[in-house]
C-alpha cells in the first residue's frame, strides 16, 4: 500500500510520499513513489505514484527515456497541462500493452499519479492523475491532493491547509498526516520522502528522506499525540441520564 500527498500553495509546493510497497508478517519492501524531472532553472516537475507497481515503473521508465529525445516529452512541453496531457498518455499506452484486450479482469493495473511543478513563466501547478489517464488540477480552494491509503491522514489535512498556509506548516501537517496513517495502517511505512519548491525558484529549497530514527519526526508526533490527549481531557463532557 502507499500513502501521497501533495499541496500547491501561494508560496509554493510541498510533496511527500511513503516507501513501503509490499507489507506482511513475513515481507516488507521500500520502492520510492517520489520521481524528478528538471531542466534546472527552466522547470522543475515532480511525480508521486500509487497503485500497481509495474505499471507506475513502465510510465516512469518510458517518461525518463523519452525525455531528451526528438519525441515530444515532459522536458520539453510548452505547459504544465501539456505535461499532464503527455503523463496520462503514457498511463494509457502502458496499460493497452500489458493488458491489450481487458480480459485480465482479476488483474488491477491499474496506477494514480499525482504531477506538480513549475515551468519558467507559468504559475505552480499540481495534478491528480487518474488510473483512465485523464486529470484534474488543483486550485486555490482545493490546494492538496492524496493518492493511496488517504482516508486516515485526510482529516487533518482537511482542518489544517489552506492556499495560505506556509510552506514549513504545510511541512508539518504532512508529517502528522504520515504519523496519523501509519498509526491506522501498517501497510504504509517509513522512511518519507519530502520536497518542498518555493515558487519561481525552479529548484527544491527543501529535500529530505525522513527515516524511522529522525528525531524531528519523533519528537512532533509525541507532541501530536499529547497535544490531542490534553486537549481532549479538556473537553466539556456532556451529562448523561442515568437510572
Amino acid at each position: 500500500m502507499t500513502y501521497c500527498v501533495a499541496m500547491r500553495l501561494a508560496d509554493g509546493l510541498v510533496f511527500a510520499s511513503d516507501s513501503r510497497t509490499n507489507a506482511g508478517f513475513d515481507q516488507i519492501s521500500t520502492f520510492r513513489k517520489m520521481h524528478v524531472f528538471e531542466k534546472p532553472g527552466e522547470r522543475e516537475l515532480v511525480l508521486l505514484s500509487a497503485g500497481n507497481l509495474a505499471t507506475s515503473q513502465s510510465v516512469i521508465s518510458l517518461l525518463e527515456r523519452r525525455a531528451g529525445t526528438d519525441v515530444h516529452n515532459v522536458l520539453s512541453t510548452g505547459s504544465m497541462f501539456e505535461t499532464a496531457e503527455i503523463v496520462g498518455q503514457t498511463m494509457r499506452e502502458v496499460i493497452r500493452r500489458d493488458n491489450p484486450d481487458g480480459k485480465l479482469g482479476h488483474v488491477d493495473f491499474s496506477c494514480s499519479l499525482i504531477l506538480g511543478g513549475q515551468i519558467r513563466g507559468e504559475d505552480p501547478r499540481l495534478f491528480n492523475i487518474y488510473p483512465e489517464g485523464n486529470f484534474i488540477e488543483a486550485t486555490e480552494e482545493t490546494p492538496f491532493f492524496q493518492i493511496g491509503e488517504s482516508k486516515y491522514g485526510k482529516p487533518i489535512l482537511d482542518r489544517v491547509i489552506s492556499y495560505k498556509t506556509p510552506l514549513n506548516r504545510a511541512y508539518q501537517c504532512a508529517l502528522i498526516s504520515f504519523d496519523s496513517t501509519m498509526k491506522s495502517n501498517l501497510s504504509v511505512g517509513m522512511p518519507v520522502d519530502v520536497a518542498i519548491y518555493q515558487r519561481d525558484a525552479l529548484k527544491p529549497c527543501f529535500t529530505e528522506r525522513v527515516e524511522e530514527n529522525s528525531d524531528y519526526f519523533h519528537e512532533l508526533r509525541q507532541q501530536w499525540h499529547e497535544g490531542i490527549q490534553v486537549l481532549f481531557n479538556q473537553l466539556e463532557p456532556p451529562v448523561l441520564a442515568t437510572g
